[in-house]
């Protein structure tokens, strides 16, 4: 598209981004400003920087935004762009200001962080017996849950009118796992856009955008976007967390979840939590966060604080049982290449070499945990749950992870071993006696409902390598790891936990444990 002397048509809002480039920050104003905006607004952004010429269009183009014009003046651009489509248009109110906004608009958000001093201690927590049951942690959502956190998210529904339309969706989750029988209830997970880009939306200096934003600052975006489809990514719905300054926790992460939950039932709750591996190669993006950090070990130590401020406070709240999710541990063994990049559940950077990642991983996972109660701690891994396509997942068994696993100081590991693609379970009797095993007995993949003779005899075999005390039982991961793409619908997931309910009542009656 070639330059124009002017706009045809006035923006409804406009900000300068000065001499930030696409990689440098200037994605993250756009996205602030132009997620409010109806389809059909229309916004407008200055610059200075010659190298947005090339990208924006590039950004347009993979966002499903339209740019109208652009106009250039000495060193000054002005690109107007249409979010989605300008034949969308309706009507924008003629009250629509325009944005202030400069180059120094990322440093003039930073939030300054607090660091407290104490952490408040543990609170005693209802005990989770042998061969209980429980979901990993998403449950599907009502489509008018799904509206409202889009809505939410882009600016036009409050953050008290989300909560409560949160409730509602979180009341029907807890209703249906009390009825499939349960012993250890979530909230579903039912606040939160994915299990884990979620808290891009709660960290001081954090910011969620779209994945699709950050496809223009790989090295071939037009090649990384069909990798993307090939493996069933939904990249223009999956966001993705963007540090632009030092991390900070003003806000709780899930301890308004636990509290809701509280008020609907007596049973143990659980709240899962991304583990601090995951965050860390989630949120580490060169081209974006080192305008915040020198390297990402410097990002990890953050990411480390955060989580423990947000496990103490959880633990405090009575919380019975925290599960931090690092399902990218697979990905480090199971993706081949070093530098291969892999989608995972949204771990798009890249990464090392494979022991130095599991020594790192282990690290900062024991960072976390340390000095908390480790039978209220928990590690869930699998190896990839944002398809319903098996051959889409990694594949592999958890000889390469023994070891990482057996170091981890909590005292339950959720694993996935309903699927043939986590290998066989006798592999895990290399974990040290004193960790439970939370088997995957059902895959949440499948729309079928397991035969309860089938899941019967995975629960027994489980118990035979185990020990009776050390067994509880899962599915193999979330039902709706990521918002908009669940993979079973509410009434398959209450079916499938009813089967792992039925299956462990009868276990405990064989094998003398009460309830």
């Amino acid at each position: 598209m070639q330059a124009s002397q002017t706009h045809l048509h006035p923006p409804d809002v406009s900000f300068d981004g000065g001499d930030l480039d696409c990689g440098n920050g200037l994605l993250l104003l756009i996205r602030k400003h132009i997620d409010p905006l109806p389809r059909g607004g229309l916004l407008e952004i200055r610059s200075s920087e010659i190298s947005v010429d090339e990208d924006l269009p590039a950004w347009c183009r993979l966002t499903g935004n339209e740019l109208l014009s652009w106009t250039k003046q000495d060193r000054q651009r002005s690109f107007l762009v249409a979010k989605g489509k300008f034949s969308e248009r309706v009507s924008v109110p003629a009250a629509a200001s325009v944005s202030g906004a400069s180059a120094t608009a990322l440093a003039n958000a930073l939030v300054s962080v607090v660091i407290p001093m104490h952490l408040p201690v543990p609170s005693a927590a209802p005990a989770i017996a042998p061969l209980s049951v429980m979901g990993i942690g998403s449950w599907p959502r009502p489509r008018w849950m799904l509206q409202a956190m889009h809505d939410h998210m882009e600016g036009r529904l409050e953050d008290a009118a989300f909560q409560a339309t949160a409730d509602d969706a979180v009341r029907l989750s807890v209703a249906a796992q009390l009825r499939a029988g349960v012993d250890v209830v979530t909230d579903g997970e039912q606040r939160r856009d994915s299990y884990a880009s979620f808290v891009g939306g709660i960290l001081d200096n954090c910011q969620l955008i779209p994945l699709t934003d950050l496809l223009p600052l790989v090295d071939d975006p037009e090649e990384f976007a069909r990798e993307l489809r090939a493996l069933d990514v939904p990249a223009s719905e999956v966001r993705h967390p963007a540090v632009f300054g030092p991390l900070g926790r003003s806000k709780p992460l899930a301890v308004h979840e636990m509290d809701f939950v509280k008020t609907l039932t007596t049973k143990p709750v659980k709240v899962a939590l991304p583990g601090p591996y995951l965050l860390t190669r989630t949120m580490w993006m060169e081209c974006i966060s080192d305008r915040a950090y020198p390297n990402r070990e410097a990002l990890a130590t953050d990411v480390v604080r955060v989580l423990r401020e947000e496990l103490a406070s959880l633990l405090a709240a009575g919380v019975a049982l925290v599960q931090f999710d690092e399902p990218v541990l697979s990905e480090v063994v199971f993706s081949g290449s070093v530098s291969k990049r892999s989608f995972m559940c949204g771990a798009l950077s890249e990464k090392n070499e494979t022991p130095a990642e599991l020594g790192f991983a282990r690290e900062l996972i024991n960072a976390v945990v340390a000095g908390f109660p480790r039978e209220r701690l928990a590690v869930h891994m699998c190896r990839g749950n944002w398809t319903p396509d098996e051959g889409a997942a990694l594949s592999g068994d958890y000889t390469p992870l023994i070891q990482t696993l057996s170091g981890l100081k909590v005292g339950s590991l959720l694993l996935e071993l309903c699927t043939p693609r986590a290998g066989e379970m006798e592999i895990l009797r290399a974990i040290p006696d004193d960790v439970r095993i939370g088997v995957g007995i059902c895959n949440q993949k499948h729309a079928h409902i397991e035969n309860l003779d089938e899941v019967l005899s995975k629960g027994e075999h489980a118990i035979q390598l185990f020990g009776k005390e050390r067994v509880l039982f899962t599915p193999d991961c979330g039902f709706a790891t990521f918002a908009d793409n669940p993979l079973a619908s509410e009434k398959i997931a209450e079916q499938k936990l009813s089967i792992i309910a039925a299956a462990s009542h009868m276990l405990r009656q064989r094998h003398g444990l009460s309830g």
